[in-house]
């Protein structure tokens, strides 16, 4: 009588994590998709981004470092806020499904005729790279970033997504969120920022490590005065029936 004669253990566990490398994908789908769904209804309690500048704190042995944050839902920040971050980074918010195809065009011919490198990134795709992955520039991380954009242009209205990213984005060193930057730099509550302190508040958002709301330079200054010139042409408070 013939036996089954049991495979070696080795070529088991290869395909023990061939099987696991198969599902990998599918499990990454399927935990985004779960992540993004429950974010539509709960406010995030931290973004990844706020994640690693702790644990960079932490890295370099400042154990009394904690990141200022503090969510409030976009009725209990001043529509100016919104409003400038719209101004200043994705004017055609409201039209787009998650990518600005014309400013990423734009950004391109700016970059290949060798002018200041522009990204042409959207608030949704700022919103999904500073709540779910890391800095940098991999082809790798685009790519997953580009996913979630999509998910959260799917599953969000704009109104959340702003409302996410008024709350995420990082307007100083450790210090997320409109709420937090109106306590740190203004000594007020968000909902109580007028035009010029979210106008200048907006301008540092390219790097707000480099450039500062407390102490503003030409640079700023002359961003903020045409991010306020941007808000009026929009349509200022007006602009956000758009968005709900």
């Amino acid at each position: 009588m013939n036996e089954t004669v049991p495979a070696p253990p080795a070529p088991r566990r290869r395909r023990r994590w061939l099987r696991w490398l198969i599902a990998l994908p599918f499990l990454f789908l399927a935990a985004s998709i779960l992540q993004v769904a429950v974010l539509r209804f709960i406010d995030p309690p931290f973004s990844a981004f706020m994640a690693a500048r702790q644990f960079q704190a932490w890295g370099s042995g400042d154990f009394g470092f904690r990141v200022a944050y503090d969510w409030r839902d976009l009725d209990e920040i001043s529509s100016n806020v919104p409003v400038a971050l719209v101004a200043s980074e994705d004017q055609n918010f409201a039209e787009h499904f998650g990518f600005d195809l014309k400013a990423i065009e734009k950004a391109r011919k700016n970059n290949a005729r060798g002018r200041k490198v522009r990204g042409g990134s959207t608030i949704s795709q700022q919103t999904a790279k500073n709540l779910f992955l890391w800095s940098g520039r991999s082809w790798v991380r685009k790519g997953i970033e580009a996913w979630y954009t999509l998910l959260i242009e799917l599953m969000w209205p704009k109104h959340r997504i702003i409302e996410v990213y008024a709350n995420i984005a990082e307007f100083g060193d450790g210090v997320y969120g409109a709420q937090a930057a109106a306590r740190t730099y203004y000594r007020k509550d968000a909902a109580r920022l007028g035009p010029a302190e979210a106008a200048r508040m907006a301008a540092v958002l390219p790097n707000p490590k480099r450039y500062s709301i407390a102490r503003p330079g030409p640079y700023v200054q002359r961003r903020a005065n045409a991010i306020q010139r941007q808000m009026r042409y929009i349509g200022g408070s007006g602009y956000l029936k758009q968005i709900d």
